[in-house]
């Protein structure tokens, strides 16, 4: 019994001490649990944190590296724009963007700074920057010193250099990169945020678990209802502590949000840049058209030379015939004006002013033109069955119309095939073609034996902006301006095409009725000088040899001119000479224009009559500058000298100045 008893206390004990025990095991048990799940989410926050941080960087570097690009892209069109435009601001704005390109390149090597892998691209990258600098700054100081042909020709071979290829590529490679690591580093950060959701689950069963275990220890124990009551504050510290970090997560998301949104700002910045530049590469058409163009001035100046070498050494001997090569040489020099305005009116650089046009002259016109632009291995056929009907549009905008038309059937065409315009009188009943009222209209068609078209193309083809071309072979705005231009003048364009057979534009314009309007232009060419009073006449030239030219020119005409080869000296020469009654001053000199000396000139010498005289007939589309006076371009012949003195001394407005005034 006693053996008995004592193996009962023995086991009373054990149950005694298991019981003391186990709430003391349990309490462990869970603040160990708890420890690690604690540890855990301390370790899932800090490599979320990281994640984060480290996705940060990449987009920033991506962000730098677009912007570059972007910046790169601005000043180049700047630069475009000052080698076309040749003013100085613009060039200035083309050094501060350039140096903005520099600032935002050091900004990218500094973001990548801790990046070994990216330390060898972002070095090429400023290496090829350099030198895409030097070309460009050489582009640049060609066009500060007047050579814009040259920098125009350095601008276009430029555009191909390997340098901005290399550059391209480079930015290519660093953005690849970090999209690379990006697409690493969410998919850490995902991991992270993984991590995270699963210890707050654990906490939350934890937390349950500890719920259970204290109420179970319960019945061990009085005391471990301290124990249950400082487990649960701990779950809830948990909890809560996993809301702070939800919290986070949404507002670091917010922050991923507004990167993404500043991210496709920068591309729509780039896309309106690369647009720019895609702009200004409708000048190519002036470029193909060089070397056309300085064959037949050479041809026209080796008339013009030849004529007044050969006229020199017969002056004396053969009378008749210096006379004859005199006569040629003014006929070359009458060509080469021609087609430099020819050039200019292509160039926009003339007023735009609506006239009655012989739509088959115009064509005919336009051969040589038309020849030059699309190429030697496409025939063109010209038909003209107008006969006489007239239409009354702006003869530059039309010319740019037809020639953007052949430039398209070139390109469908591939630059080899044929290529048909033609005129003819038409009767259209109202609604017949479009809106076109009735009566009589000329059209006008250009047909090409390319590709063609298909329907759905046809449906978009006046859309602004739309174009099949590739990238940087069109802008999509030159059928959609040839329609404005078509509506303005109260007509109407189709287009009939099928893929594979080709394509024909029509244009309908309605016939001027109005008696033909004289050329202003021809007008003062054409004609003998007319006699004026003998006049006292202020000749402002800063060119000497212009000025001596100017000054035989007006003793010709019976006139009494006084020289100034300078626009600063003409006020104190009109207070010195009181008699003179004229003033014929140049446009572009040094220091100031013609205009503004004659803005400046004191209010007593407003009253005299001022016959401005200009080579670049673009001076004329700033019309507000010439306050209503005569505006004659160079060069001009004896005649044209005189009906301008005629109409400048006679106080009656000039048609051309009086337009480009308004």
């Amino acid at each position: 019994m006693a053996e008995a008893d004592t193996q009962m206390e023995h086991g009373g004990s054990f149950r005694a001490l298991v019981r003391r025990l186990l709430p003391f095991l349990l309490v462990v048990l869970l603040v160990g649990s708890l420890g690690a799940l604690l540890y855990t989410a301390s370790n899932a926050s800090n490599d979320h944190q990281r994640a984060l941080a480290e996705q940060q960087r990449s987009f920033e570097a991506i962000t730098l590296a677009r912007r570059f690009e972007a910046q790169v892209a601005r000043s180049e069109v700047t630069l475009a724009r000052y080698v076309i435009s040749l003013d100085p601001d613009t060039g200035r704005l083309f050094q501060d963007q350039w140096r903005a390109a520099a600032s935002q390149l050091k900004a990218l090597a500094f973001a990548t700074r801790k990046s070994a892998w990216q330390r060898g691209n972002v070095e090429a990258l400023g290496y090829a920057f350099a030198q895409r600098g030097r070309t460009l700054n050489a582009i640049g100081l060609r066009t500060t010193y007047d050579q814009k042909m040259a920098a125009l020709a350095s601008f276009h071979q430029a555009g191909k250099s390997q340098d901005l290829k290399r550059i391209t590529a480079l930015l290519n490679i660093v953005i690849e990169a970090e999209n690379a690591r990006l697409r690493e580093r969410s998919l850490a950060v995902t991991l992270a945020g993984d991590r995270t959701e699963w210890v707050g689950k654990t906490s939350r069963l934890l937390g349950l678990a500890l719920l259970v275990c204290v109420l179970f220890t319960a019945w061990f124990a009085h005391a471990a209802y301290d124990d249950r009551r400082r487990a649960r504050r701990q779950a809830e510290q948990e909890t809560e502590r996993a809301d702070r970090l939800e919290a986070a997560v949404r507002a670091r998301t917010a922050e991923l949000s507004d990167a993404y949104e500043q991210l496709k700002r920068e591309s729509a910045e780039r896309a309106a840049a690369e647009d720019n530049l895609r702009q200004m590469q409708k000048m190519d058409a002036v470029g193909q058209l060089t070397g056309g163009i300085a064959h037949d001035f050479n041809n026209m100046l080796a008339v013009v030379v030849g004529g007044l070498e050969l006229a020199k050494r017969n002056l004396r001997l053969k009378p008749l015939e210096a006379a004859r090569h005199l006569d040629n040489a003014l006929d070359g020099a009458n060509r080469a004006s021609a087609l430099t305005r020819r050039l200019l009116a292509f160039a926009r650089s003339e007023p735009l002013l609506p006239t009655a046009i012989d739509p088959d002259a115009l064509l005919s016109g336009m051969a040589d033109l038309i020849d030059r632009t699309i190429g030697d291995q496409i025939i063109v056929t010209l038909t003209g069955q107008a006969s006489g009907w007239r239409i009354f549009v702006d003869q530059h905008q039309m010319e740019n119309a037809i020639l953007n038309l052949c430039v398209n059937a070139r390109d469908a065409m591939e630059g080899r095939g044929h290529l048909a315009l033609s005129t003819a009188q038409v009767q259209l009943k109202a609604g017949e073609v479009g809106d076109c009222a009735a009566g009589d209209y000329v059209e006008l068609s250009v047909t090409d034996d390319g590709c063609g078209m298909s329907a759905d193309v046809l449906a978009r083809v006046f859309e602004p902006f739309f174009t099949t071309k590739p990238v940087g072979k069109g802008t999509g705005l030159g059928l959609s301006q040839i329609f404005g231009l078509v509506r303005q003048c109260e007509g109407e364009i189709r287009i009939e095409s099928q893929v594979g057979e080709g394509s024909c534009v029509r244009i309908y314009l309605p016939r001027c009725l109005s008696e033909p309007e004289c050329d202003t232009d021809a007008a003062m060419q054409g004609g003998g000088p007319v006699e004026q009073p003998p006049t006292r006449i202020l000749v402002v030239e800063d060119d000497a040899r212009v000025l001596n030219q100017t000054m035989a020119a007006l003793r010709e005409l019976g006139h009494l001119p006084l020289a100034c080869d300078h626009p600063s000296k003409a006020a104190r020469l009109l207070s010195n000479n009181a008699d003179i009654g004229l003033i014929i001053s140049d446009v572009l000199m040094p220091d100031m224009t013609g205009p503004e000396m004659v803005k400046a000139l004191p209010p007593h010498f407003r009253h005299l009559p001022v016959l401005f005289v200009t080579g670049y007939a673009g001076d004329v589309s700033q019309g507000a500058d010439f306050e209503g006076h005569m505006v004659l371009r160079k060069p001009y012949t004896l005649a044209a000298l005189g009906q301008a003195l005629s109409t400048a001394l006679s106080g009656s407005p000039h048609p051309e100045t009086a337009a480009a005034a308004e």
